[in-house]
């Protein structure tokens, strides 16, 4: 039986990275493991479940949530008899689930404040997951683990727009540059050195690479490689403030 899988590729770092820049700010613990692995099921359960507000192939998207969504929950199990609390962040992401939902049901999966609900639960995971480990949040979780996340990610919708559905739009192109700068700049004001490393990649990518004839596939391999200079980084800023 072949899998049915997501195919919004760019969600993968969205699933790893915020979960686990909050593993470095609360501290691994072994039940972490299942709870990524949970967190991962969850996420393949959600795609085809998303679908079925499209009232196409219902009983096939069905299916594939009940076989993505109980292994997911069984996993999910080890966290929660370890500390219970955490289900209050599953709450947290229902309204952005809703709000996908509605997106999906009127086909316009690829609009902007669809990407960003997405974005939001999905950086919710990094509190999830640091909380897991600290038993609370603090403002260093917050600022490294939940909002880098959402910046970061919203910065790359900008630019993945630019190079594909918006590539004609100047104006866009220039809402993606001066977001891309002033993220540089504020975290510059603050003095975050290594922070700053992190999104400059970013920046100087949304440049450079407007307007070249870069395929699909070439996107997300850069994409891949931006994101993996973005969570190294961000992991050594965390790590230096303990």
């Amino acid at each position: 039986m072949k899998l049915f899988l997501p195919k919004q590729h760019g969600a993968w770092a969205m699933l790893i990275i915020p979960f686990w820049l909050g593993v470095f700010n609360g501290g691994f613990l072994w039940q972490h493991i299942p709870f990524f692995l949970g967190w991962l099921l969850l996420y393949f359960a959600t795609y085809p479940m998303l679908l079925i507000f499209k009232k196409k192939k219902v009983p096939y998207y069905i299916k594939w949530t009940f076989i993505y969504m109980l292994p997911a929950l069984l996993l999910l199990i080890i966290p929660l008899m370890e500390r219970p609390s955490i289900y209050f962040f599953g709450l947290l992401m229902i309204p952005f689930f809703i709000i996908n939902a509605y997106y999906t049901s009127i086909n316009r999966d690829r609009a902007f404040m669809n990407d960003i609900s997405a974005i939001c639960a999905f950086s919710i995971a990094g509190l999830a997951s640091s909380y897991f480990g600290a038993g609370g949040i603090t403002i260093e979780t917050l600022i490294f683990s939940f909002l880098s996340s959402i910046l970061f990610f919203i910065g790359c919708t900008f630019y993945v727009k630019t190079m594909i559905r918006e590539k004609k739009n100047s104006q866009f192109k220039w809402v993606s540059w001066v977001y891309h700068s002033l993220l540089v700049l504020s975290w510059l004001v603050f003095g975050l050195w290594i922070v700053v490393l992190a999104y400059i990649p970013s920046l100087v990518r949304a440049i450079i690479f407007y307007g070249k004839k870069l395929s699909p596939k070439e996107i997300g391999i850069y994409e891949i490689v931006n994101s993996a200079i973005f969570f190294i980084l961000m992991a050594i800023q965390i790590l230096m403030l303990k």
